[in-house]
């Protein structure tokens, strides 16, 4: 979709200055298209109270505080409904990325819009003189686009820089007081001419107040280039997309060891080389979710309500997907899943999955389990789906894995050795006897007591014995790692 499309919604952040970003709102609302009572694009103009303090764009200043209003009023355009920001700050530039990497609404980069029109419009200019503040100088923002290869930048001399440039901006009479005093336009005509002197080919304004004043600076004969419509045209020329990494949302506390394990997983498996490598994860630990196994084989408690707005916080917290390490609690996810707006991986298929790429046709799988999973048929039917047979225990082999998991020495009491790791060999033989060329370790505490192996010899047969919390983690960093390439 185009920015200019008449449906779309801009956000333009404003506050950080009174004339510049007032320009921008004008200059786009004259590109836009629009027709009498239709058509026209939703604008979104926001400015709250903000202390810039006297001046903000010295090269020592503070910017923690405009951080955090940028982040809260980037925030607020996209419960809005905006589909992508215009930041005419270029003090805000200098931590763009730290922005995009927390907001989902797509900022258009104010710094690559006046770079790329540039070369569009003025192909021959390589001097180029820059009139902006100290911070930005200091933090080389311009360095960062305008390649030393291709373009030399021109500041004014450090005298010139004080009493002209920083005096037309944040004097007594400065723009950022919001008067176009004639003054300020002397002091940027000094300033201006300072750089000519420089043979620079073209002036850029570094303070979005620069193009509010731009007919006069150009009726003095300065080649300025009008940054503010520069950043327009961009907006409207840029489709929009993510801005930022996904996040996988984990459904946790079912059970809390299991979601331990799981982000162990995770961690494992993502490919990195530091910790900005790793994946994005919000988790709502949630112990208090009703018992799964309780209510589909006691009629206990229906953990339907929890379990769903569990999902719902992970989707306030701007999950991309939900992942539930909880074999379980999949028997609830048909209910849940029509009423959110991201997707809940399935742990089930993604282990089918994974079975039918190893075994033949008609293979038999065998699965320990809850006995709510069983009695639920959620396995049976994403196995059979598949083409591949599913092998359940029998009710005295059955006793054994529910006494492993929920018994007094079970794994949920905390316990990974002894009396549960037996009773699970014990089960795990009885299901390999009776033709198991794989086993599900269906239940994600189970992993802890009961290693998943490829290839594990048992009674003198090779089976698999499949880890499902392992294969979720590893599909929700393929799914990461897909989005951010």
């Amino acid at each position: 979709m185009q920015f200019n499309h008449p449906e779309c919604r801009f956000g333009i952040v404003g506050g950080l200055g009174t004339l510049g970003p007032a320009d921008l709102f004008f200059k786009l609302a004259q590109a836009l298209p629009a027709a009498p009572g239709h058509g026209q694009t939703g604008l979104i103009f926001e400015q709250r109270p903000f202390h810039e303090g006297v001046q903000p764009g010295a090269a020592t200043a503070s910017q923690s505080g405009r951080m955090l209003y940028v982040f809260d009023l980037l925030r607020s355009f996209e419960a809005r409904g905006a589909q992508s920001v215009l930041l005419p700050c270029f003090l805000s530039h200098t931590f763009l990325d730290e922005l995009k990497a927390e907001v989902g609404v797509p900022i258009v980069d104010m710094m690559a819009a006046i770079r790329d029109d540039i070369v569009r419009r003025h192909p021959g200019a390589r001097r180029i003189g820059v009139l902006t503040s100290d911070y930005v100088r200091a933090r080389q923002l311009f360095e960062r686009y305008f390649h030393p290869s291709d373009w030399r930048i021109v500041y004014p001399d450090e005298q010139v820089q004080a009493e002209c440039v920083m005096g037309a901006i944040y004097g007594p009479e400065g723009l950022k007081t919001g008067h176009l005093s004639a003054r300020s336009v002397d002091l940027l005509a000094s300033a201006c001419a300072h750089l000519v002197r420089q043979e620079v080919d073209l002036i850029v304004p570094g303070f979005s107040e620069i193009p509010v004043v731009i007919d006069a600076l150009r009726g003095r004969g300065f080649p300025v280039f009008d940054t503010n419509h520069a950043y327009v045209r961009a907006a409207m020329a840029q489709e929009t997309g993510a801005s930022r990494p996904i996040k996988v949302g984990v459904v946790g506390g079912v059970g809390p060891a299991a979601t331990v394990d799981f982000l162990g997983k995770l961690v494992k498996n993502t490919p990195a080389e530091k910790d900005q490598d790793h994946i994005k994860v919000v988790v709502e630990q949630n112990p208090q979710i009703p018992d799964r196994t309780e209510n589909l084989v006691r009629g206990g408690s229906d953990p339907t309500v929890s379990l769903y707005a569990t999902c719902k916080r992970l989707e306030a917290a701007d999950a991309a997907l939900i992942a539930i390490p909880c074999n379980t609690a999949h028997a609830f996810v048909e209910r849940i899943q029509p009423y959110l707006s991201i997707p809940i991986i399935s742990m089930l298929e993604t282990t089918a999955e994974h079975l039918r790429s190893h075994l033949p046709a008609g293979g038999k799988v065998g699965l320990l389990a809850t006995s709510g999973t069983v009695q639920s048929g959620i396995y049976a039917e994403a196995i059979v789906r598949v083409g591949l047979d599913l092998l359940i225990p029998d009710a005295e082999h059955q006793e054994q894995v529910m006494g492993a998991i929920y018994g007094p020495e079970g794994v949920k009491a905390g316990f990974t050795a002894g009396l549960c790791a037996q009773q699970l060999d014990t089960a795990l033989r009885h299901l390999v006897e009776r033709g198991a060329q794989a086993v599900i370790l269906g239940c994600t505490e189970l992993p802890l007591v009961v290693a998943a192996n490829e290839a594990l010899t048992v009674g003198g047969r090779l089976i698999r014995v499949v880890d499902p919390t392992e294969l979720l983690a590893r599909r929700c960093v393929r799914l990461a790692m897909e989005e951010r390439a």
